[in-house]
């Protein structure tokens, strides 16, 4: 039997939405059985249509009311799950038809409801399966687009960060594959960006967890890991929501210690993202006794290394001055130390 509808179009008669899900749920089901092969070229021929019937195409805009009904036949008859736990068994052609499916039928409402992410929220092993998919290099990156998708809703992420399942994004960061290793921490920074309250509350319940992982990323033999986990850490505790993180971590030597490290790497974009940190822990009016010993038992070093910081002349006037600023306030409690002496 060969589970293709789009004969019924040419015959004249309009495919209705619960004929198009049934047909692309028996396809799915069928890459069980001893005709794999056939059911593989029906699933491909099936998602492509549903791809046009839910985006279009240049001569044809998308019915919202059959897609308001192809969405709700999905979750109804679980072919969302179909479509996640069929995704390794799929072709290169299906797989991306089948991602832009999936990005519709995310934010598709049904009534006031987007029924398909209410759906996940439902089946949450789903999230799992597609995080552990980082590991599979043929689907890594479609489910990297699909999480992406997924994470775009509050209660989505919500449920990732908290699972046990965020903890592979540090092994994912470390994964030989460049386009993989890229895709996981595009992924991990949309997981920390996207919903500030909820990424505030998972930081401060699970802080100590995190930035003892998150170290490990930052001082990486990995430098494609090292430098973009430096440089996203250097956004990230500068960003307004996040202050009373950065408060926390200022305060901490190992992590001041962990900058000052990155202060002597041989990249020069590596360098300058650490100062960006670094000068937080010296800005900051309310330093620990402990951060201040560091500081001053250091600052020959330091200064010489914020001296040679690579920056071409008049490149950055705002860096120069936060420059001149750090070596100051270095200076000013070196000599303070003395004075104490």
């Amino acid at each position: 039997m060969a589970f293709f509808f789009k004969a019924a179009v040419s015959k004249g008669r309009q495919t209705s939405p619960v004929e198009i899900v049934r047909s692309i749920k028996e396809s799915l089901l069928a890459l069980d059985t001893k005709t794999v092969v056939k059911a593989l070229e029906d699933v491909e021929r099936n998602i492509s249509y549903l791809r046009q019937t839910l985006v279009g195409d240049r001569e044809t805009e998308p019915n919202q009311e059959i897609v308001m009904q192809i969405a709700t036949e999905i979750c109804k008859e679980d072919v969302l799950s179909l479509f996640v736990q069929k995704l390794p068994s799929l072709g290169w052609e299906a797989r991306k038809d089948l991602v832009q499916c999936w990005s519709v039928l995310l934010w598709q409402k049904v009534g006031s409801d987007h029924c398909c992410a209410q759906y996940l929220e439902n089946h949450v092993d789903l999230l799992d399966f597609l995080v552990v998919c980082y590991n599979n290099i043929e689907i890594a990156l479609n489910c990297g687009n699909m999480l992406r998708e997924c994470i775009k809703h509050e209660s989505l992420a919500k449920y990732i960060l908290e699972s046990a399942s965020f903890e592979l994004f540090f092994k994912y960061a470390e994964l030989p594959n460049f386009d993989i290793a890229s895709d996981a921490l595009c992924t991990f920074k949309d997981l920390l960006t996207k919903h500030e309250m909820v990424v505030s509350q998972f930081l401060s319940s699970h802080y100590e967890q995190f930035f003892e992982l998150y170290a490990k990323l930052v001082s990486s033999t990995n430098y494609l890991t090292r430098r973009q986990s430096v440089k996203f850490l250097s956004e990230f505790l500068l960003e307004p929501p996040n202050a009373h993180i950065m408060k926390r971590y200022i305060l901490e030597v190992r992590y001041l210690k962990l900058v000052m490290a990155l202060l002597k790497d041989s990249s020069k974009n590596i360098k300058i993202c650490a100062f960006h940190i670094f000068k937080v822990f010296v800005a900051n009016p309310n330093k620990s006794e402990d951060i201040i010993e560091v500081l001053v038992e250091n600052h020959e070093e330091l200064l010489k290394l914020i001296h040679n910081l690579p920056m071409t002349k008049g490149e950055d006037e705002q860096l120069e001055e936060e420059i001149d600023l750090i070596i100051k306030e270095i200076e000013r409690l070196s000599r303070r130390a003395n004075m104490r002496q």
